[in-house]
C-alpha cells in the first residue's frame, strides 16, 4: 500500500492524525494499467442552493444519490450528518462485491473520497460544486485511479467501464434534480489518460481539483 511522508511544521499529534488518515490507502500506485482521470459534470437548472450549500446536503446524503441497481454505499458508524474526514463507507458493487472507501479530504466546496484493499479500483474522486461566469452552479465529479489490480484491468473493458460511466452519471443527475430543475444541456462525460510526469506530482492526499464555489 502507498505512504505519505509528512514534512513541515506540523505537531505531533496532526502528524499522528494525517499518518492513520492515509495508512493502508489503496493508491493510484498501488493499481494496474493506465492512470486514468474521469470527469463528470453538469450544470445545474435554477439552483436552489449555493456550491457549498449543494456540497452540504450532498455530503450528509450521499447514499442517496448513486443508482441502487449498480452501487450501494452505507456509512459505518450509523453518522447521519455530512460525511466526514477519516470515516469510511462499505461499497456494495454489482459484479464486484463489497469492499470499503475513506474519506481523506472535505471543505466548503468538495469532499474526496480514496478507495481501500479489495475496491476494484486504486485510486481517489472528488465531488464538489462552484459557479461559472454566468453564475450558473456546477456540480463535479473528478476520479483519478488506476484499476485495483492486472486481473480487473483485463476484465474491465466488458462492461465495468460502462457501469461506472452511468453510476457517476446518473449520481450527478440525481444531485441537479434534487437541489435544482435538473441539467442544462446535458451531463458532461470525458477520459482522459494521465502522463507519467503528472503522476509523480499529483498529491494523494488531496482532492483531484479545486472547487472555489462562488470565487470560481
Amino acid at each position: 500500500m502507498c505512504s505519505v511522508n509528512v514534512d513541515g511544521e506540523v505537531g505531533m499529534e496532526g502528524v499522528q492524525a494525517n499518518e492513520r488518515l492515509q495508512d493502508g490507502l489503496q493508491c493510484a500506485t498501488d493499481g494496474a494499467g493506465p492512470l486514468l482521470q474521469r470527469d463528470y459534470w453538469a450544470l445545474i437548472e435554477r439552483s436552489r442552493y449555493t456550491p457549498e450549500e449543494v456540497m452540504e446536503f450532498v455530503s450528509a446524503r450521499f447514499p442517496e444519490f448513486p443508482p441502487e441497481a449498480l452501487v450501494v454505499f452505507e456509512r459505518l458508524g450509523g453518522g447521519d450528518g455530512p460525511l466526514e474526514v477519516g470515516e469510511e463507507l462499505k461499497v456494495d458493487i454489482r459484479g464486484a462485491g463489497e469492499c470499503r472507501v475513506r474519506i481523506i479530504h472535505r471543505d466548503a466546496q468538495s469532499f474526496t473520497i480514496a478507495t481501500l484493499p479489495g475496491h476494484p479500483e486504486a485510486g481517489r474522486i472528488t465531488f464538489g460544486a462552484y459557479r461559472n461566469d454566468e453564475g450558473d452552479v456546477i456540480f463535479h465529479i473528478r476520479s483519478r485511479a488506476r484499476s485495483g489490480s492486472g486481473i480487473i484491468y483485463l476484465g474491465f473493458y466488458s462492461g465495468g467501464e460502462a457501469m461506472q460511466t452511468n453510476t457517476w452519471t446518473d449520481f450527478v443527475n440525481n444531485v441537479a434534480l434534487t437541489c435544482g430543475e435538473g441539467v442544462i444541456g446535458f451531463i458532461h462525460a470525458e477520459t482522459t489518460v494521465m502522463e507519467k510526469a503528472h503522476e509523480d506530482a499529483d498529491d494523494i492526499q488531496g482532492p483531484t481539483y479545486l472547487a472555489r464555489g462562488d470565487e470560481a
